[in-house]
C-alpha cells in the first residue's frame, strides 16, 4: 500500500513549481476556538492549525541547524543576517532563533484541541482516536524542539485556567529527564491509536504510527547521548527551589531503553515495507551513476521508499535555488539561481576515499599531498572532467563526496543533461562560468550541496523550473544509524551494530566497516572497541546525514562540538585564476564554541515575566 501511494504521489509532485503551494495541511482560513468544536470540518481546520507550527526547516533563514553550525557559509551581506549563531552573535536580550514563544504558543493549541475534540458531534470515536494521536505526537515533537534548545524547560501538561493566579503562571523548569520521559510518554499513548499508514495520498505529510516510534527511537538516543546523560558540566543548572536539573551520573539504561526504541521502530519499518532508497529509473547508467543518484534523491525524490517523517509545511524552493550552481554560461545572469549556499573545506574533507575509511587514515590515499595538484582522466569522467586541472582531494573519493558536493573540476549529472558523455562539468575559478563574479552570487567557498538539489529542475537563460520537495525530518538510514548507535553505547561492537552501519555503506557502495578498515586503515582494529566504532558510526552520520540539518545537533549531543566548531571555517583562495593559486585554503572565520553555546539563552524578557525560570549556563 505504501508503495502504491508513494507512486501517486511522485506524480503530484511532478506537477508542482516554486509558485505553487506543495501538499499544504495548513488551510488558509485557520479556526478560531469558538466554532472549532462544533463539527468536523471546523475541528480540521484546528487539527491543522496544530500541524502550522512545525518549524521551517528548509528556511536557512529560520533553521539554526544550516546558518549556526560549520556545515555552510554565505557571502558576507548574507551571513551578516543568516548565520549570526555561527558567527558567535547570540545573545539574551533577543536570542536568535528563538523558539521558545512560538513553540509554547504550539503547545496552547494542541492542548486545547485535545481538550475539545471529544465534543465533535459528526466524528466517529475511531477517527477522533486518530486525532487524537497526531497532536499528541506534535505535543511531542514541540517539547523536544524545545528540550534540544534549552535543556530542561517547563512542561506545558494542560493549559492554566483563564482564571489562573499569577504565581500559577510562573512555572518551572523540569528536570531533563523528566522531559524526555513525558515526550516519550506522549508518544507512546499517540502510537497506540495511529494508522500504519496514510489513505491517500492527500494525507502525505499526515502523522502515522511509523513517525511516532522512529521519533521515539531518536528522542531516546538524544536522550541518552553525552550532553544529557551523567554531564557534570551542566549540574550549575538548579531551579529556584534548588532542584538539579540535570542528573551527573551515567546511566547505561538509558542506552538499552534507546536500544528497544531503535528495535521497535525499525521492525515496524520493515513490516510496512520501508527500505533504503535506491535510483532505478534508468537501466543504461553506470553504477557509480546510480549510487550518486541514490544518494541525492534520498532527499529530493518526495516520500521515496526511505522517508519516514517529512515536513511538507517546509519549502525546498529557496534552498535549491541557493544551492543550485550556475551551471549554463549563458543563464549566469539568471538571478532566480543565486548559488551561494556554501559547504565549507572541513565538510569536504569529512567524506571518504573510496576504500570507505577517512582520507587521514587511508594508508593508501595521499592526504598528506592532497592538496597537490592532478589531472582528470578520461577514465574518471562520472567524478572529474577529463584533462581538468584540479587537486588530489577530489579524486579516488567515495560516491557520495561525488554526490553530495559540487566543485571545481567536478561532474553534475542532471539539469536538463542525463547523458553520462554530456554532463555539466563545474569550473570554479576566478573568471571561469561558475567562478566568483561578485559578493552576492556564487560559492564563497568553491563548493556547492548538490545533494539539495533535485537532478531533474532546470536552469535555463532566464528560469529556473523546480521540483519541490518536503524536508525530510526522519529517514530510514537515520534510524539504521542511531541503532548502531545505541547498540554500540550499550552492548559494544555487537554485530548488529554493523549489519546496520552496513546497510548503509551499502547503498553508499562502500566495503563493510570490517572490511575497509582491516585492509584500508592505518588503525585496522579501531573497529573492535566501543571508543573506535563510536568514532566510525558518527563519521558515518556526519556523511549519509550531511546538508540536512543533522550535524548541528549531534555534535552537541555527542559532545564533540568544543573540537569541531572551534576549527576555522576554510574556503579556496576563489580570486585566483591559476590552480596552483587557487587551490590554497583561506580562512572565513575562527569559530568559538564554549560551555554556553550548548543551549540558547532564554530571552532575559521571560525570565523577568516569570522569575521562576532561570537562566542557563554561560548566559
Amino acid at each position: 500500500m505504501k508503495n502504491k501511494i508513494i507512486a501517486s504521489a511522485l506524480v503530484l509532485v511532478s506537477l508542482v513549481s516554486s509558485c505553487k503551494k506543495f501538499l499544504d495541511v495548513v488551510p488558509d482560513n485557520v479556526a478560531t476556538i469558538d466554532n472549532a468544536f462544533t463539527m468536523r470540518s471546523q475541528a480540521e481546520k484546528f487539527l491543522f492549525t496544530c500541524y502550522s507550527y512545525m518549524p521551517r526547516d528548509a528556511e536557512p533563514g529560520q533553521n539554526p541547524a544550516i546558518t549556526g553550525g560549520d556545515e555552510y557559509w554565505r557571502p558576507i551581506n548574507f551571513a551578516d543576517a543568516m548565520f549570526p549563531i555561527a558567527r558567535g552573535l547570540q545573545n539574551k536580550v533577543s536570542p536568535i532563533g528563538a523558539t521558545w514563544g512560538p513553540m509554547y504558543r504550539a503547545l496552547r493549541d494542541c492542548n486545547i484541541f485535545l481538550d475539545n475534540i471529544g465534543k465533535v458531534p459528526d466524528m466517529s470515536e475511531e477517527e477522533k482516536a486518530r486525532w487524537i494521536g497526531e497532536v499528541k505526537v506534535l505535543k511531542a515533537y514541540y517539547h523536544f524542539v524545545l528540550v534540544r534548545m534549552y535543556g530542561p524547560v517547563p512542561l506545558i501538561r494542560v493549559n492554566l485556567p483563564i482564571d489562573a493566579n499569577t504565581e500559577e503562571t510562573r512555572v518551572y523548569r523540569e528536570h531533563v529527564d523528566t522531559c524526555f520521559n513525558y515526550i516519550v510518554q506522549l508518544l507512546d499513548e499517540a502510537a497506540a491509536s495511529l494508522p500504519n499508514e496514510v489513505e491517500t495520498p492527500s494525507q502525505l505529510g499526515r502523522i502515522i504510527k511509523p513517525v511516532a516510534v522512529a521519533l521515539k527511537a531518536k528522542v531516546l538516543v538524544t536522550a541518552a547521548s553525552s550532553l544529557y546523560n551523567g554531564n557534570p558540566e551542566q549540574i550549575q543548572v538548579k531551579g529556584k527551589d534548588g532542584r538539579v536539573l540535570f542528573e551527573a551520573n551515567y546511566s547505561k539504561e538509558k542506552w538499552d531503553r534507546a536500544v528497544a526504541a531503535c528495535q521497535d521502530a525499525i521492525r515496524l519499518c520493515r513490516d510496512l515495507d520501508y527500505e533504503l532508497y535506491e535510483y532505478n529509473e534508468a537501466n543504461t547508467l553506470s553504477p557509480s551513476m546510480i549510487t550518486q543518484l541514490s544518494a541525492r534523491n534520498v532527499v529530493t525524490e518526495s516520500f521515496n521508499s526511505e522517508i519516514i517523517w517529512a515536513n511538507t509545511l517546509s519549502k525546498s524552493a529557496y534552498i535549491q535555488s541557493i544551492s543550485q550552481a550556475h551551471l549554463d554560461p549563458s543563464g549566469a545572469s539568471n538571478t532566480r539561481v543565486r548559488d551561494n549556499l556554501s559547504p565549507t573545506l572541513k565538510i569536504a574533507e569529512l567524506f571518504y576515499t573510496k576504500n570507505g575509511v577517512p582520507i587521514n587514515e587511508d594508508k593508501t590515499w595521499p592526504y598528506n599531498t592532497r592538496y597537490a595538484l592532478r589531472v582528470g582522466k578520461p577514465e574518471e569522467k562520472l567524478h572529474m572532467k577529463p584533462g581538468y586541472t584540479s587537486i588530489e582531494l577530489n579524486f579516488d573519493r567515495e560516491e557520495r563526496y561525488y554526490a553530495n558536493l559540487g566543485f571545481d573540476g567536478g561532474a553534475w549529472y542532471g539539469q536538463g543533461r542525463y547523458d553520462e558523455n554530456n554532463m555539466w562539468y563545474v569550473e570554479a575559478k576566478f573568471g571561469q562560468v561558475q567562478g566568483k563574479a561578485s559578493e552576492e552570487f556564487g560559492s564563497v567557498t568553491g563548493y556547492w550541496p548538490k545533494k539539495l538539489v533535485y537532478f531533474r529542475n532546470i536552469l535555463d537563460q532566464n528560469t529556473y523550473s523546480q521540483t519541490l520537495y518536503p524536508w525530510p525530518l526522519i529517514r530510514l538510514a537515520d534510524l539504521y544509524l542511531l541503532y548502531a548507535e545505541a547498540i554500540n553505547e550499550a552492548q559494544g561492537p555487537m554485530p548488529e551494530a554493523f549489519t546496520y552501519i552496513n546497510r548503509v555503506r551499502e547503498r553508499a557502495g562502500l566495503p563493510t566497516v570490517q572490511e575497509s578498515w582491516t585492509n584500508f586503515s592505518t588503525n585496522p582494529g579501531k573497529h573492535t572497541t566501543k571508543e573506535g566504532l563510536r568514532e566510525i558510526i558518527q563519521q558515518e552520520r556526519l556523511i549519509e546525514l550531511s546538508f540536512e540539518g543533522h550535524r548541528f545537533w549531534d555534535l552537541r549531543r555527542w559532545k564533540t562540538a568544543p573540537v569541531e566548531m572551534n576549527k576555522a571555517l576554510r574556503s579556496w583562495n576563489l580570486r585566483q585564476k591559476e590552480p596552483i593559486n587557487y587551490y590554497v585554503p583561506v580562512t572565513i572565520i575562527n569559530q568559538s564554541f564554549g560551555l554556553k553555546d550548548y543551549f540558547w539563552p532564554i530571552a532575559e524578557n521571560d525570565l523577568i515575566v516569570n522569575p521562576n525560570l532561570v537562566q542557563n549556563p554561560g548566559w
